[in-house]
């Protein structure tokens, strides 16, 4: 099954290209801790858990859970088995954390293989927990807001074999039967990987439902079974199941659907002639030069022709375009221009907005082009890549800088083999219908702005940090850039000790977290009271942007950290400090 290859539409209204910095506010933050009864129920990794996987999954795992229904109330897991809540209506009067459910026997009792407890917050009645050794309990909630004092009821249990973690889940009813899939993460070792680290990452989505004359009677009625070479960035079901999206640095496919392996299709025939480009495209340091192939008989009237600063659109009369889509970079359309060449082919000149660096692609995700390097360009590039090569083996490797031994490398020296991608697949057919290549966009977060859409997730463009919603019922138009953090990108790659990122719901700030005892929150620009003259550029400023430091007064390590609209929590091994970041 074909799918489609796709790009992230930047909504340029959303950016702001006037944007200097943070300036640091020492406006105090309020602070208030609550000291927990029983230790947060981290679990620490074995020496048989040593991946770099096993780290992103376990090591990084986010224990403090929010409820998207219901603000201002967090969830966590003890070492005594309890899962606890607290809500915050005054941060003067906090009180301690209420026991919503307790599993038997207790985490710290278990042996053998364990990974950290996981609750998922199904819908506003019902939630997911798994106990870190394997077993899945969904528990019906009532409505969490409105019966906090409520405990609640187990209405599943089952043991899923290998411990997992819970990604996502979520709830729907159809024609009376209640239905909740969710989204298992596991690490399990793999014999057929003797090059690489011995384990792969499976992502197991399992549907369980009651039925609609035994309302009470769940079980798992279908479980698929994917399999992927990293820990995925972001992996998230879509509503009632019609499908699921997936992140990560290697790809993922389907490979069971209840333990029968599907059928993969057969490798193509490497003989198979591969199809002839539709243009060819070559640059310099100032343009882009493009060459398309045109049908006989094709004259300018029939040329339909979009250029705008970051995309462009070429077709012939009513047929599908056949070059569409945004830009590897801005180009000024007024400086660019097309003409027709021996009625064959259209050339079309682009003229770059910034001079000097080279695209890597023309049209971001388009495959039907070729690129052509002049000689110029190629003996510069053969020259830079000289000093890597030689003539002969160096016999004396003592006399000269010794060669690198291949056998000393580390897994995480390795050069990742593929560019990180998105993917969504289909939930009926299970394979990918949409593909976006991430390429240098780095992820940073994940975070629930909407409890009825699917979660959005943050990723790095240049120096700034985009927020994307995922879009499923517009195939078209699949994720949506809805929420920008002006420098957010670069700030953050300058915090070594950086464990968490989050932001507020309404995008009034986001927020790093150390791994100690630091927290950064960083502002949505703002007007100032008073005015401020810019000496350099020679005017005034009428936004600040404010960069605000807190300093938890705990020595343990941050093992959780969640923000809503008024508040940030977080949560270490003794302790659940809240501040309040708005009034």
């Amino acid at each position: 099954m074909a799918y489609a290859n796709c790009s992230l539409k930047v909504n340029r209204q959303l950016l702001d290209p006037s944007f200097e910095s943070y300036r640091l506010s020492l406006d105090s933050i309020p602070c208030y801790n609550v000291e927990l009864d029983a230790a947060v129920a981290e679990v620490k990794l074995k020496d048989s858990q040593y991946t770099l996987d096993h780290m992103k999954a376990f090591g990084m795992y986010n224990y403090l859970h929010i409820d998207p229904w219901y603000e201002e109330s967090v969830y966590f897991v003890d070492c005594k088995g309890r899962v606890l809540s607290l809500t915050v209506t005054l941060d003067t009067a906090l009180g301690k954390p209420r026991e919503m459910f307790r599993m038997t026997p207790e985490p710290s009792s278990c042996a053998g293989e364990r990974v950290c407890a996981s609750l998922s917050l199904t819908s506003a009645t019902w939630a997911a927990l798994s106990d870190g050794a394997g077993n899945l309990t969904l528990l019906r909630t009532s409505k969490r807001g409105e019966s906090s004092h409520t405990k609640w009821e187990p209405m599943f249990s089952e043991c899923l074999g290998e411990p997992f973690t819970i990604l996502h889940s979520l709830s729907h009813v159809q024609a009376g039967v209640h239905t909740i899939d969710l989204l298992l993460l596991r690490i399990q070792k793999d014999p057929t990987d003797a090059k690489g680290s011995g384990f792969c990452t499976s992502l197991q989505w399992i549907t369980v439902g009651n039925s609609a004359d035994q309302e009470k009677k769940y079980e798992v009625r279908k479980r698929r079974l994917m399999k992927g070479r990293s820990v995925p960035h972001y992996a998230a079901l879509e509503p009632q199941g019609k499908g699921l999206m997936v992140a990560s640095e290697k790809p993922f496919s389907f490979k069971e659907v209840d333990g029968v392996p599907l059928e993969e299709a057969p490798a193509e025939d490497m003989e198979v002639e591969r199809s002839d480009p539709i243009y060819f495209w070559q640059q310099t340091e100032e343009d882009v030069t493009v060459c398309i192939r045109l049908p006989e008989g094709t004259t300018k009237d029939d040329i339909r022709f979009k250029l705008s600063v970051d995309c462009l659109c070429v077709g012939v009369r009513d047929y599908a375009p056949l070059l569409e889509g945004q830009l590897f970079a801005p180009v000024d359309p007024e400086a660019s221009v097309w003409t027709i060449k021996d009625g064959k082919s259209l050339e079309v000149s682009l003229q770059k907005r910034s001079e000097g660096p080279l695209w890597t692609e023309l049209v971001l995700g388009d495959r039907k082009g070729e690129y052509i390097m002049n000689e110029e360009q190629a003996a510069q590039l053969h020259q830079r890549l000289a000093h890597l090569t030689a003539e002969e083996l160096n016999p004396n490797p003592e006399k000269d800088k010794p060669p690198c031994n291949a056998q000393e490398l580390e897994e995480c020296d390795g050069f990742p083999e593929d560019s990180s991608t998105l993917m969504r697949f289909d939930g009926a057919t299970l394979k990918p219908t949409h593909v976006v290549n991430l390429g240098s966009h780095q992820y940073l977060f994940t975070v629930d702005i909407n409890p009825s859409e699917m979660p959005a997730f943050c990723l790095r463009h240049d120096v700034d940090a985009l927020l994307w919603q995922p879009r499923p019922e517009q195939p078209n138009d699949m994720w949506e850039h809805i929420a920008t953090f002006n420098a957010l990108g670069y700030v953050q790659a300058s915090k070594r000790d950086k464990k968490f990122a989050t932001c507020a719901p309404n995008f009034s700030y986001a927020a790093l977290a150390e791994c100690l005892r630091r927290v950064f929150i960083y502002r949505q620009p703002s007007p100032v009271d008073t005015v401020l003259f810019n000496r350099k550029q020679g005017r005034q400023i009428g936004q600040v942007a404010k960069q605000q430091v807190a300093s938890l007064e705990s020595s343990d390590p941050v093992l959780g950290f969640r923000a809503t609209n008024e508040r940030l929590f977080v949560l270490t091994r003794n302790n659940l400090f809240i501040l309040k970041v708005n009034n």
